[in-house]
Order: C-alpha cells, then structure tokens, then sequence
C-alpha cells in the first residue's frame, strides 16, 4: 500500500516513463509521415477529429467502468482482511475468557489454562502468516507470469516498491515459533495449509469440550468464530482465483491502442489546418499527442494494477502490516512483554 499523500515525478517516470518513450516516438514516426506525404504535394490524408473524439469518449466511458470494478475488488480485499483484524481479536479475548476451570471437577493450574490458550492463540498467528503467503502465490493472469518484458518490469517493481522490500521468510521463520512441533511438518505440507489449521483449531475445541475446559455453549461460540475465519479465507480466496473477467480487462487495452494508434492522424490534421501555427502547426501537435495519449494509457495502467490486490506489488493490501498488527494485539493478550515491532513503510510502500 502507496502510503505517501501524492505520486512524484520519479514515481510516475518509474511507472509510466517507458510508455512514455515509445509514445513520443510514434507521435514523432507518424507527423512525418503525414509531413512528408505533405511534402509531395498529396493532401488527402486526413483523419478528421469528429469520429476520433466519439471513438476517445466511447474509450474514457469504458475505462471508467473497469477502473470502478477494480477499485472495487482491491476495497473488498480490505474490507475482508479488516475483518480479519477484528475475528481475531475476538478470537483472542474469548479464548482468554472461555479456556477456564468453571465446569471442571478436577481443577487445572493456572498455567496449564494459559498453555491451551496460547496454544490456540499462537496456532491462529500460524493461520494469519498462512493464508497471506497462499494469497501471494501468483496466478496465470498476473503481471509476473505475462512476456518477458512486463514480467521484468513486474519483477523489477516488485523488488523496489513491493515484497522484495521485506525479508519475507515468514513460512519458514515464523510457522515454526506458532505451531506445536507434532504439527508442523503435516500443516505446512497440507495442499492449502491456512484451511487445515482452522480444522485443527476446530478439533483442538472438540477435545477441550470433551475435557469439560469449556461447556456446549462456549464451543459453539468459538466455533462460530472458526467458521467466520472460514468465510474471510473464502472471500480472499475468491478474489484471488478468479480473474477480473478478461473479456473486460483486455478488451479495454486494445481500445486504448486503437485510440493511440488514431490520435496524432487527426492532431496533426487539427494542427495542420490552424492557420495561425504556420508551417510549424503538425509539428506542435507532437506534445498534445503524448499528453492525450499518456492520460488514456495511465488511465488503463491504473484500472490494470489494481484488480489482483494480492499480488505484491506497492498498491497491495498491506496483508503483512495487518498480520503483524495482530500478532502484537495476541500476545500482549496473553501478557508477553517481548513484541515482534510493528511493519514500517520503506519507500514510502507498506506491506
């Protein structure tokens, strides 16, 4: 997540400024063309600005549409993970509630009750690190797996603005400090490891219940809180395995080329015609070409990066900050004193 107020110049240069490049010199490719056709004396080749500005309007129309339903997916991405946030920290406080020697005959010492919590507690910081590096895996349809030269790119962004600004072990470092030994090796080897910590938080509850540590009425509870860890895990998971429909991200992009294409034909004839430009006229609609075709461009770059909101780039949702926020929230829960420090923005990106 882009933290500062406003884009710079090196920010937008670094985004933008290889388009920027090739635009200029198809502008430039093809007022010459159109000037030398000029030059010997052949007039006919005129692009007129009507049908080009209906074709730019009908462009800006559908971009707007795909750039409110990417909007849309990444916001719905926060909203998921910001519930999160909030079923754990109610996951946190009723373990600490329920997990109690109240319908117990044979008492449990206090720091027995304050290992199965921690247990529990510990295993859900497991499920959090879980589900954001399964999130993170990449799919066919994300910039990282295109041609060679946006997946460099993606590479590249990825390195400097995104995940690679973070020493991101946490499968191997973290996992290991909140899962019990007997556990590890099958969890972290499980074909999706986030949904089977959940059943083993699910049994862990069921053995608890059995042990009269918790009554029927505390087991459902927690248990309703398990399901609702179920359901944010489904809505992130939804996003990420199914693509923002094709038939609407890439059409979008050949409309933009072929606007791009059209554009300098009728600036240059727009220009050429202006009497009070001179012969200079065709010349002077090189920098209103680039500016016009750079707005569009940007306009379908912005709508492309964000519809994958779990894709490790600096326009994610920052899911490890959040982990970590509440990682800090648990264990002061459980009156630790030693706090992992909280995730800092680096390049002015947060994680």
């Amino acid at each position: 997540m882009y933290v500062k107020k406003n884009f710079g110049f090196k920010g937008l240069m670094n985004f933008t400024g290889g388009h920027i490049i090739w635009l200029t010199v198809w502008a430039i490719g093809a007022t010459s063309f159109i000037e030398a056709l000029h030059s010997i004396g052949y007039e006919g080749f005129k692009v007129p600005w009507l049908p080009l500005s209906v074709i730019g309007t009908a462009v800006a129309f559908y971009l707007g549409f795909k750039n409110n339903s990417s909007y849309d997916r990444m916001w719905e991405a926060r909203k998921i993970w910001g519930s999160i946030v909030n079923s754990s920290r109610m996951w946190g406080s009723t373990v600490r509630s329920y997990v109690s020697n109240e319908f117990r005959k044979e008492k449990m010492s206090d720091e027995e009750l304050h290992k199965i919590s921690k247990t529990l507690i510990y295993r859900h910081i497991g499920w959090l690190y879980s589900l954001r590096s399964q999130l993170l895996i990449s799919t066919p349809w994300e910039h990282i797996n295109q041609n060679r030269m946006v997946r460099k790119a993606t590479e590249a962004r990825r390195e400097s603005f995104g995940i690679g600004l973070f020493a991101d072990e946490i499968t191997k470092s973290e996992l290991p400090q909140c899962l019990p030994e007997d556990e590890l090796e099958k969890l972290t080897n499980a074909q999706n490891t986030a949904t089977q910590i959940i059943d083993k938080q699910s049994q862990e509850l069921k053995k608890l219940r059995s042990k009269n540590i918790i009554d029927d009425f505390r087991h459902m509870e927690l248990q309703k809180i398990l399901n609702d860890f179920y359901t944010h895990q489904g809505k992130a998971e939804r996003i990420k395995k199914f693509p923002f429909p094709r038939q609407y991200g890439s059409i979008s992009f050949v409309f933009v080329g072929i606007f791009i294409f059209l554009l300098p034909f009728g600036m240059v004839t727009e220009f050429h015609d202006y009497e009070d430009f001179g012969d200079w006229g065709a010349w002077l609609s090189i920098p209103f070409t680039i500016i016009v075709g750079w707005v569009f461009l940007m306009m379908e770059l912005v709508g492309d990066y964000s519809e994958n909101p779990f894709e490790g780039l600096p326009n994610d949702v920052p899911m490890l900050s959040l982990c970590r926020t509440i990682e800090i929230d648990l264990k002061e829960m459980l009156g630790e004193e030693e706090l992992p420090t909280s995730i800092e923005p680096i390049n002015d990106v947060l994680m």
